[in-house]
């Protein structure tokens, strides 16, 4: 399993902050504003404009059937107006890929996985798997003759390499600290649907606001999401994914795990276990090793005495979804375990 698709160590978080502060929010957007773009002056992403004057001219001016956008890393990148063979090397940019109506021409496998994610299998049947995650077979991502790669938040400078020489357009589409509706907003502004980028963002919101009003003596409870290591329980900060996705319902986290960042704490030891506990309480894990640990602890006092534990409310979820970076569609995944766990009776 690739580490850098679980959310950041806060050791880690800080030492990309440099990296972080110019990341998709003014880079891979400033395509946002490009004239060659169906999307222009889309009303829906006040930044595109700031971003394009800050550049001093639009971004990505269409010619011969090309576009210029900016990538999560700053890079100046010349992609195709129309992308027809789109490669992606995180489930992140295959679900957003896919969120926008668009077939891969080659995907990875999922997160700790041998196999993309389960929760997007039934899209993917028949696209071949040029790797795993950010770990692409290079014969096998020039087999699906890609016209454009979407590499996710690939940190490695000679993979990178390899890359460009099999098509320049190759984009980092993710910063360290981006949030999912963001690199998808860049994303959708790579493959020129940044307006129907938006409209998904619109239908998610709404259908999150939706779903929260609907869980009857459950809204608003204090909801703890924790990953389960093989070392312990880690809980997730406001900021990542799932626990985001959880506060656009309504919900709210325990006081202990009411910190702002995309990140989650080191392994906790049982005599720190109380941190875990919430109204409700939502476990996944990405190993097998994770699952053992936490069949194990199941049965220990410390444990058993979680109020999430004595009034059974505690969940088990998809790892593969909840611990990743996120996309739409992973969205409307977690809407529906937290819905389906919580929903009036």
């Amino acid at each position: 399993m690739s580490s850098r698709q679980s959310p950041l160590h806060p050791a880690r978080r800080r030492a990309v902050q440099a990296l972080a502060a110019t990341g998709a929010a003014t880079l891979l957007l400033v395509g946002c504003g490009s004239s060659g773009s169906s999307d222009k002056g889309s009303s829906a992403d006040p930044s595109s404009s700031a971003a394009t004057t800050a550049a001093g001219s639009p971004a990505g001016d269409a010619a011969g059937g090309k576009r210029t956008v900016k990538d999560a890393t700053g890079t100046a990148v010349e992609i195709p107006a129309e992308p027809k063979r789109i490669v992606t090397l995180t489930q992140e940019d295959l679900d957003a890929v896919l969120a926008l109506g668009l077939k891969p021409a080659g995907i990875t496998n999922g997160q700790g996985l041998n196999e993309p994610p389960a929760y997007l299998k039934d899209k993917v049947q028949g696209i071949p798997v040029v790797g795993n995650l950010l770990q692409p077979v290079m014969d096998k991502v020039i087999a699906a003759k890609p016209d454009l790669i979407l590499a996710g938040d690939m940190q490695d400078q000679q993979v990178l390499k390899q890359l460009r020489e099999i098509t320049p357009a190759t984009l980092v589409t993710m910063a360290p600290t981006d949030d999912w509706k963001l690199s998808f907003r860049g994303i959708g502004n790579a493959v020129n649907k940044l307006d129907q980028a938006n409209k998904v963002i619109a239908d998610y919101d709404a259908k999150a606001a939706k779903a929260g009003g609907e869980l009857g003596e459950n809204k608003g409870k204090a909801v703890s999401i924790v990953r389960w290591n093989p070392t312990g329980p880690s809980w997730m900060e406001k900021k990542q994914f799932a626990s985001g996705v959880a506060l656009d319902m309504g919900l709210t986290r325990p006081q202990a795990q009411d910190k702002d960042g995309n990140a989650h704490t080191p392994a906790l030891s049982l005599e720190k276990i109380n941190e875990i506990d919430g109204d409700w309480l939502f476990l996944s894990t990405l190993t097998d090793d994770g699952k053992a640990a936490l069949k194990d602890v199941q049965s220990k006092p410390a444990y058993q005495e979680l109020n999430a534990v004595k009034t059974n409310h505690t969940v088990t979820v998809d790892g593969s979804v909840w611990s990743t970076r996120g996309g739409p569609l992973a969205a409307d995944a977690v809407i529906g375990d937290i819905s389906k766990a919580l929903g009036a009776k």
